[in-house]
C-alpha cells in the first residue's frame, strides 16, 4: 500500500517527532488553569507517545464578559514548563500584537490565530506585522462563518510577512440549530482549501466541531478519512471541574483510547479486484448523476413557466405557504426512504435559491431591462 507522506515532517519543529504516515496530534487543556492542573494534563497524556505537541489557552476569547478569559501572560510559564518536561512543542492563541510578544518572549514554539480573530483582517495583519521577520509555525483556525476568502486571507497575510510554516485548522462553523454538534462541520470547507492550496496542511479540532466529549472519536476519524493531516483535541485532567469547555475535553486515558482505535486509511488503490470494483460502481453514479443533471434541467424548464405566469399575472415570486408545503414535504418523504432528512432539507433550500433566482431575473428584464437610469436629471429615458 502506498501511504501518503505528512506534510508536517518537512517542518524541523517536528523533527523526529511527527509522524510520516499518521496524524500529527496536539493536545491538552482547553486553558491553562493553573500550574499543576496544566502539568498533571500534559505528563498523562505524553506518556504513551502519541501526542505530538501540547496546547493551552492562555487567553480566552469569550463570548459573555462574567466567562473565565484565561489566566493570561502568568500561565505562559507553566505551559513552557510543561514543554520541557514532556519534551514536545507548546502553542497557544493569540488575539493581538500582545500575546504575540508575551509567547514569544516565554518561549512558546508554535501559535495559533482562532476563529473569532480570523474573521477580521485588522487582527490578522497586526498579528502577522508582530511575525515579521521571526521564524515560528502558525496554525490558521478557520472563520466562525464558512467564508473560504477569510481563511485563505489569513494564511496569505502571514506568508507575506515570511511565515514558511503554516497550517490550517478546520473547527466547524457556526449554526443556529446543529445536532447533534456543536458546531456544523461542514467538512466540504476543507477539501475546497485544499483544491486552493493543496500545499497546506490541515487539521481538525474534533472538541470544538463536537461539542461533547462522546462525538470526538467519531469526527476525528472522519477527519481522518476525509485525509485531513492531523487533529487537536482538548484534554483535562479532571474535566468536569474545567473553567472553561468542560463538556468537550477528554480525561488523558479517554484521549489515548481513542487515538489507540483510530484507522488511517489509504489514498491509493493497488489491489486490483478492488479497483475494478470501484469503477463499476463509478460508472454507475454516472450514469444516475447524468439523470439528475437531466431532471435539475427539466424542473428549470418548469420553473420559467411557473416565472411567465407569475410575470403576467403580476404575481409575487415567492409564496410562503408554498415553499414551507415543499419543504415538509420533501423531508419527509426522504426519510421515509431512509435518506437524511437535513440533507433534503439543506438540498432544496439551494435548489429553491436557484428557482427565484431565475424568476427574479425574469421580473428584472421585464420591467428595468428597456430603461436607462444614467440620466442626470434623475429622469428615465426610454431607450429606442
Amino acid at each position: 500500500m502506498v501511504k501518503r507522506l505528512n506534510p508536517f515532517f518537512s517542518w524541523k519543529i517536528f523533527s523526529g517527532r511527527a509522524p510520516q504516515n499518521g496524524p500529527l496530534v496536539i493536545s491538552g487543556p482547553c486553558s491553562a488553569e493553573s500550574e499543576q492542573q496544566l502539568l498533571s494534563t500534559v505528563r498523562a497524556i505524553s506518556s504513551e507517545n502519541r501526542v505530538h505537541a501540547i496546547r493551552a489557552g492562555i487567553w480566552k476569547p469569550r463570548t459573555r464578559p462574567d466567562s473565565f478569559e484565561g489566566i493570561g501572560a502568568p500561565a505562559l510559564s507553566w505551559l513552557t514548563m510543561a514543554g520541557k518536561q514532556s519534551g514536545l512543542p507548546t502553542m497557544t492563541e493569540v488575539a493581538n500584537a500582545l500575546h504575540v510578544e508575551q509567547a514569544l518572549n516565554a518561549g512558546v514554539d508554535m501559535l495559533w490565530i482562532g476563529a473569532r480573530t480570523t474573521v477580521n483582517p485588522f487582527f490578522v495583519q497586526e498579528i502577522a506585522d508582530a511575525l515579521k521577520g521571526v521564524d515560528v509555525p502558525v496554525f490558521v483556525k478557520n472563520p466562525i462563518h464558512p467564508e473560504i476568502g477569510l481563511w485563505l486571507g489569513a494564511i496569505e497575510r502571514l506568508e507575506k510577512v515570511g511565515i514558511v510554516d503554516v497550517a490550517a485548522i478546520h473547527r466547524g462553523f457556526y449554526a443556529h440549530r446543529i445536532n447533534p454538534f456543536r458546531n456544523d462541520p461542514k467538512w466540504e470547507m476543507s477539501i475546497e482549501l485544499r483544491a486552493e492550496r493543496p500545499d497546506i496542511p490541515i487539521i481538525c479540532d474534533p472538541s470544538h466541531i463536537s461539542g461533547k466529549r462522546d462525538y470526538i472519536a467519531e469526527v476525528s476519524q472522519t477527519a481522518l478519512d476525509l485525509q485531513l493531516d492531523g487533529l487537536m483535541i482538548e484534554s483535562h485532567i479532571n474535566p468536569e471541574k474545567a473553567l472553561s469547555d468542560a463538556e468537550q475535553q477528554l480525561r488523558p486515558h479517554q484521549l489515548n483510547q481513542i487515538l489507540s482505535s483510530l484507522i488511517v486509511r489509504d489514498e491509493d488503490i493497488t489491489d486490483v479486484a478492488t479497483v475494478q470494483r470501484l469503477e463499476q460502481l463509478r460508472g454507475i453514479i454516472d450514469q444516475i448523476d447524468q439523470q439528475l443533471v437531466e431532471v435539475i434541467g427539466r424542473r428549470k424548464e418548469i420553473v420559467e413557466l411557473i416565472g411567465e405566469v407569475k410575470k403576467e399575472n403580476n404575481v409575487a415570486i415567492l409564496q410562503f405557504h408554498r415553499w414551507f408545503e415543499i419543504l415538509k414535504n420533501r423531508t419527509e418523504q426522504a426519510e421515509a426512504l431512509g435518506i437524511d432528512g437535513q440533507f433534503v432539507n439543506e438540498l432544496y433550500h439551494l435548489i429553491h435559491k436557484f428557482s427565484i433566482d431565475i424568476q427574479q431575473q425574469m421580473m428584472v428584464k421585464k420591467e428595468f431591462g428597456s430603461i436607462y437610469l444614467g440620466d442626470p436629471e434623475g429622469s428615465s429615458i426610454q431607450q429606442p
